[in-house]
């Protein structure tokens, strides 16, 4: 009886494997699942996009001219004071009153904008204000109306593109230092301002101004004769800058002593944000000369601004500046 028992049981354990493997009883449902779900379906704890697909993306933004500084209205004035205003969304990070990076820098490669002359007054951009870069240095005014939150003056105040804004929330986002952001407030309302977090507001772009300061130049810290990375600021106009060429120098030709410009021009290259660089197999020769292009086509040549003897994580002024 024990035997017949015995083959009886397995029998049926031999039948339980079978239908275990071929069908698709509850012991397939027992198997380990798939690596990775199927492709029609949503990733696990996928979270929304941040921003809309691209079939729905707005076409792309073409930032309009600047005026002349002349036709620059004042904050004062009421004529053509709605002109040119367009709707964003603004948000602001870093310390309350700072210059929004913790290392008072940004994408653009500026350094210590919570100094004048960017004063704290910055201003990250998205793509269509930042423009990989090229939008570095351009000026906008802002400002944002009690429609908008109680707190808000609307009087307009500029600020300074110096960083990139990775997560926009809107077409236009500015995400401004704590220092611009509650600049927009009626007086002893910034801390109130600041505390909304994030507000629609209006902008439009301004022709930026230096007062008694130059084009200047700061060679990047690691330049070499066989590479040079070279930052530009405090550009009036348009603030910002879309191409950079550099002339080196040779021995006379006259055989005089000293250094002549070849006068050759060599396109430099966009290094990132502000900064442009020069690599080059042979070493370079001093002085160098450059040119820099702003984004209405303006040219502006620095003739022997970086002297022979140029040292790295060092400033050169020129003694030109856009009109």
């Amino acid at each position: 009886m024990a035997s017949s028992s015995s083959s009886v049981a397995v029998a049926l354990a031999l039948l339980f494997c079978i239908l275990a493997v071929h069908g698709p009883g509850c012991c397939a449902s027992k198997s380990p699942p798939p690596l990775s779900p199927p492709a029609t379906s949503p990733p696990p704890c996928a979270q929304a996009p941040l921003s809309p697909p691209a079939t729905n993306s707005p076409p792309p933004y073409v930032a309009p001219s600047p005026p002349s500084p002349a036709a620059n209205p004042s904050t004062n004035s009421t004529s053509n004071a709605d002109a040119g205003w367009l709707d964003a969304r603004a948000t602001w990070y870093g310390a309350p009153t700072g210059a929004g990076p913790d290392d008072d820098g940004g994408a653009c490669g500026f350094k210590h904008v919570n100094l004048p002359p960017f004063s704290s007054m910055t201003s990250c951009g998205n793509q269509p204000i930042f423009k990989d870069g090229k939008g570095c240095g351009s000026c906008y005014q802002i400002r944002c109306v009690v429609q908008n939150n109680p707190a808000c003056s609307g009087v307009p105040e500029t600020v300074i593109i110096t960083d990139m804004n990775y997560y926009p929330v809107a077409r236009y986002h500015f995400d401004l230092s704590g220092t611009a952001f509650g600049a927009m407030a009626r007086p002893g309302l910034n801390d109130q301002l600041r505390h909304a977090g994030i507000i629609d507001m209006q902008f439009r772009r301004v022709p930026c101004e230096y007062p008694g300061l130059t084009v200047t130049f700061h060679v990047e810290e690691g330049s070499n004769p066989n590479y040079m990375a070279i930052l530009v600021e405090y550009e009036d106009g348009d603030g910002d800058v879309v191409q950079v060429d550099i002339m080196e120098s040779r021995p006379d030709p006259a055989g005089k002593e000293g250094m002549s410009p070849t006068g050759e021009w060599e396109p430099m290259k966009e290094s990132w944000g502000s900064i442009w660089r020069m690599d080059t197999p042979r070493p370079m020769q001093g002085p160098f000369s450059l040119r820099i292009t702003n984004e209405s086509g303006k040219t502006l040549v620095a003739d022997q601004v970086i002297p022979a003897d140029w040292q790295s994580n060092a400033i050169y002024s020129s003694i030109v500046q856009f009109n």
